[in-house]
């Protein structure tokens, strides 16, 4: 891992340009900026009347904001995906025989290969679900594999997403922005289409019904309400799949099945696509005080009445203690090394990990084994001396609360700015159903860039924005 200049996706070190961006700047270069800037504001205008925004937490001026869209696409040639989707479907494979595993035999931890304190003493491990077979024998229906890239080939998995994985709404509303504003840079190169997964989403979910389901499955998706930060995500691929959008107060247990209001009555619902984290599912077994949830869904889950995706537990899976482990977990799984790397991690329960982690903080990167969004963690090389002194007591308090890892050169794509093309780091998340049919890998995925130069922060509630990705077609 090369920590000194990041590798440029579009450029090589002699500023020639890749193979796969070419067709893309021939096109740029003699188009008049005024003309691009005006496609822009316009696509700006475009996401403000879509409504295409998120909420922001934990500050006083909490507000919907707009995730900044970049015009430039970020290109993946068609040999790095098919390495890429290769890795990702291993993984994938692994973690749900991980998560079938843990809550059955727990063969894993019996074989020394992950400590038992990492599943029993772990918050988001669901003692409920031990035993449990879910519908198709399927935990991850939908996941997210965030993705960073350091070199030509070298791609590492940066965290799994496999409780409420978000941002396919971007995706796909990315596409159709960039489709409706330069129609002519599709006609010059051949993209990959991402405009199926909605219809894919809904065929992946309906192939896990239940054994209860006599009929063609009904499908609806669940969400907190207005106030959740990925509701416009949750009512766009309510709408997209056709299907209804509920909150927990239109749903009741009817008959040993738990069936959604309508105007016509109440109507069994065979499959839920839940964007209500697990302590919220249902107040009678999980939190009393909730508001959010169902009473009772859970044992109509048990007794085999419907399908909640993903299964209550899987966030065990996204814990970032456990993801330190993903390697042996791959290979215990699968029988194969793990074709993506893990970034290296260490684990800060361990003392003499601890102790290195202490030791070089200002050369570090530090999670929360829980977080998310970009919030929690420490940047050591962009932190300053008094940042860094109140991450160490944090860390000397809960050391078993956090992990660290080495702060990679994220491989940067160009953006549209005033002086034209320059260079800013991108991650990626790619998106993949999971069924008894098989798994789906939708080519491309969410691209976040960091708009800030030299910023490897790429969350929207931390300012970043997102690129539309294109996956060219083999030649």
């Amino acid at each position: 891992m090369d920590n000194d200049t990041p590798f440029d996706e579009m450029l090589r070190p002699d500023t020639s340009v890749r193979e796969a961006y070419q067709a893309f700047e021939s096109w740029f270069s003699s188009e008049d900026p005024a003309h691009l800037r005006a496609k822009a504001r316009e696509a700006e205008a475009v996401f403000r009347l879509t409504g295409i925004t998120f909420n922001v937490y934990g500050k006083a001026e909490a507000a919907e904001r707009l995730i900044p869209f970049d015009i430039v696409p970020r290109i993946i040639a068609a040999r790095e995906w098919t390495k890429v989707s290769k890795g990702i479907e291993q993984r994938v494979r692994a973690l749900n025989a991980f998560l079938h595993d843990i809550h059955h035999r727990q063969e894993i931890v019996r074989a020394g290969i992950l400590p038992v304190d990492m599943i029993a003493r772990n918050d988001a491990f669901l003692q409920q679900m031990i035993g449990v077979e879910p519908p198709g024998g399927i935990y991850t229906h939908i996941v997210g594999v965030d993705l960073v890239r350091t070199g030509p080939d070298q791609f590492y998995v940066l965290e799994d997403n496999a409780r409420t994985p978000s941002g396919v709404s971007y995706m796909l509303e990315n596409r159709e922005t960039m489709l409706h504003m330069f129609p002519e840079l599709f006609a010059k190169n051949k993209v990959r289409r991402v405009s199926s997964y909605p219809q894919n989403l809904h065929s992946s979910l309906a192939a896990c019904a239940p054994r209860k389901c006599d009929q063609d499955p009904v499908v609806a998706v669940l969400t907190p309400g207005i106030h959740n930060s990925a509701y416009y995500e949750h009512s766009f691929l309510a709408d997209q799949m056709g299907v209804e959008l509920v909150q927990g107060h239109d749903l009741r247990v009817v008959d040993g099945r738990i069936a959604m209001r309508t105007t016509q009555g109440y109507r069994t619902i065979d499959v839920l696509y839940r964007r209500v984290d697990d302590d919220y599912l249902d107040p009678m077994n999980f939190r009393p005080d909730s508001q959010l949830g169902v009473p009772g869904i859970f044992d109509v889950y048990r007794a085999g009445g419907i399908t909640i995706a993903n299964a209550p537990g899987t966030g065990v899976s996204d814990d970032k203690a456990i993801y330190s482990y993903m390697p042996e977990i791959v290979e215990f799984y699968t029988g194969e090394k793990a074709q993506l790397e893990n970034v290296p991690t260490w684990r800060c329960s361990d003392a003499d990990s601890l102790g290195h982690v202490l030791d070089n903080l200002e050369d570090l990167v530090v999670k929360e084994v829980h977080g998310s969004g970009g919030y929690g963690m420490l940047i050591g090389p962009t932190s300053s001396k008094k940042e860094i002194a109140e991450f160490r007591k944090k860390l000397q308090n809960r050391p078993g609360n956090y992990i660290a890892q080495p702060t990679l050169s994220l491989s940067t794509c160009p953006i549209f700015a005033k002086a034209g093309l320059t260079p800013r780091h991108v991650d990626l998340r790619p998106f993949v159903l999971v069924s008894p049919n098989g798994i789906d890998i939708t080519p491309g995925g969410l691209t976040r860039v960091a708009l800030k130069k030299g910023s490897l922060v790429v969350n929207s509630s931390q300012g970043g924005g997102t690129k539309d990705t294109w996956v060219l077609e083999e030649e």
